[in-house]
């Protein structure tokens, strides 16, 4: 399996008054924009082809990004994750992906820190072994023979920078 994990666009900063729940935070006008660019860069990059399968985290600027693949980069429509909210363990993530079989590609979009922790799981079976910066916007490419920890090897991290320049 390749899996493609992609951290949220920029959102707003928290702001209780705004958003009492943390989950409702939307991105940016600025960081659609940007991330806009990042996934059409993707998409040129990797083919409109190249994931099968997207799961996000419902929370709304997770979804956003996730809509923002659909459409720039040509990815499949999101599938609603909850394994992907932020503050989940890679565990539940592996756990989630158990249904798709290791021929796919799939894209995850969810939240750091999270992420990287998945990332360093699936690399070296512990989830503080690896730190790796995911920028809001960036993608990682894990090629994932088993889906089980410490099976994984990098294949590719790009900040949305070069996803844009890309573009």
């Amino acid at each position: 399996m390749d899996l493609y994990i992609v951290r949220h666009a920029i959102a707003f900063d928290p702001d209780p008054t705004h958003w009492p729940d943390d989950r409702d935070r939307p991105l940016t006008d600025d960081g659609k924009k940007r991330f806009r660019a990042a996934a059409q860069g993707l998409g040129a990059l990797l083919g409109s082809k190249a994931v099968q399968t997207l799961l996000s985290s419902p929370w709304v600027r997770a979804w956003q990004t996730a809509e923002i693949l659909e459409h720039e980069a040509g990815w499949p429509a999101p599938v609603r994750c909850e394994a992907l909210e932020g503050g989940r363990s890679p565990a539940e993530v592996l756990k989630a992906l158990q249904p798709y079989p290791t021929s796919k590609a799939v894209g995850l979009v969810g939240h750091e820190p999270s992420l990287h922790e998945l990332a360093s799981y699936l690399l070296t079976a512990d989830t503080t072994h690896l730190q790796m910066e995911l920028r809001k916007g960036a993608v990682a490419l894990i090629e994932l023979p088993e889906v089980r920890p410490g099976t994984g090897r990098i294949r590719m991290l790009l900040q949305p920078k070069v996803l844009r320049a890309i573009s």
